[in-house]
């Protein structure tokens, strides 16, 4: 049944909602897993969404945040250098093309390094309003990257609408007073308000009041 939306503003994920980078993901975190002998399967259920120092805090509580935070800057080189894969999620590209004079903002897990780098390699348009791991004090699911997309483009939290794709990131939306299109299968696991397998086909209508109305599924 098609599902109408009507907001003010969009706070949009990367990784798993506009770019498909799961290949890089789990190359740099299965072989992460093996240097620390943990199982690859159960790091990858802890990984998305998230800054890798809280994934890192996450799997291993007792080492020092300082280790962690030494540790993901390599592992943000590693992810930044491996492009291998990385491809825009079914439809993103003329998603993105339809809101570019609509109030929207990345937020995103990743620095703006790997953000403009996956983006690039994806092909796609970087929004000019970016909320990127730099950006917050907290990783997701904390809801201050979404709060601090919100501000920027000067929208009450519970007009926008956020695009997530994982665990975290939908806790994070939920969190910041937003209603969440869960994208892909991931998403459509974790009750978001909407779930869509991918952004093709989404209608994006502006409204005279300079809202706009999503047109989902037909």
């Amino acid at each position: 049944m098609p599902v109408h939306l009507t907001a003010r503003a969009l706070l949009l994920d990367m990784d798993g909602t506009l770019v498909n980078s799961d290949a890089v993901v789990e190359r740099v975190w299965r072989g992460w897993a093996a240097g620390h002998g943990l199982d690859g399967d159960e790091v990858l259920k802890v990984v998305h969404g998230r800054q890798g120092h809280a994934t890192m805090a996450a799997l291993l509580p007792d080492r020092p945040a300082e280790v962690n935070h030494a540790e993901n800057r390599r592992l943000l080189a590693q992810e930044t250098a491996d492009l291998d894969g990385v491809v825009a999620i079914p439809g993103a590209a003329p998603f993105l093309a339809a809101v570019e004079n609509l109030p929207h903002a990345l937020v995103t897990s990743a620095d703006r390094a790997l953000a403009a780098a996956r983006m690039a390699a994806a092909g796609l348009r970087m929004p000019g309003i970016r909320i990127t791991a730099e950006s917050v004090s907290a990783s997701k699911p904390d809801p201050e990257g979404f709060l601090k997309g919100a501000a920027e483009l000067g929208a009450d939290p519970a007009d926008c609408l956020a695009l997530e794709d994982s665990r975290a990131g939908i806790a994070a939306a939920r969190a910041a007073g937003m209603r969440v299109i869960g994208v892909g299968p991931r998403a459509a696991a974790l009750d978001p308000d909407v779930a869509v397998p991918h952004l093709e086909g989404i209608g994006v209508e502006p409204l005279a009041d300079g809202g706009f109305r999503l047109h989902l599924g037909g």
